[in-house]
């Protein structure tokens, strides 16, 4: 699995012009889930998100993470994450999960966020088209791939 993390003053997402879910202080994380990705590798990435500390504390330093500020989540699922350039200007998705299997594996990741969080994320609609929104705070900008953990 493969996650880019943004740190936001606000998010959202819109499926046909409604705004379906939003948060203000927090984490935007856009989801990408591999055809070899399983449920370790989501346990792995849900464990390890709530504790990033790249919140800033009193002295300006990134030492609070997302549940140290009170600040939620927003989770997109996004399978162009998987996406391949190497060969022409069209990208492959040939590493993406198919909807059958991304689709369970997002559901869990969602239970297994929420527990380790302490509550649930917001969503998108996983397969939907939608409009996300984001003021990027800082701008602070990770990836995690469950596939490089150490």
């Amino acid at each position: 699995m493969r996650i880019v993390l943004q740190r936001v003053t606000s998010a959202s997402v819109s499926i046909d012009g409604c705004v379906t879910a939003k948060i203000g202080r927090g984490l935007l994380l856009l989801l990408g889930i591999e055809a070899s990705d399983s449920a370790a590798d989501g346990e792995w990435l849900a464990q390890k998100l709530p504790k990033l500390r790249i919140f800033a504390d009193d002295s300006g330093q990134m030492n609070r993470s997302v549940a140290d500020i009170g600040g939620d989540i927003l989770l997109v699922s996004q399978f162009t994450l998987h996406a391949s350039t190497a060969k022409g200007t069209r990208p492959s998705f040939n590493a993406a999960a198919r909807p059958e299997h991304a689709k369970p594996l997002y559901a869990q990741f969602i239970a297994q966020l929420s527990a380790a969080f302490g509550r649930a994320p917001q969503t998108g609609e996983f397969g939907a088209m939608m409009q996300v929104a984001l003021v990027n705070d800082g701008p602070v900008t990770l990836i995690l791939d469950s596939k490089t953990r150490d």
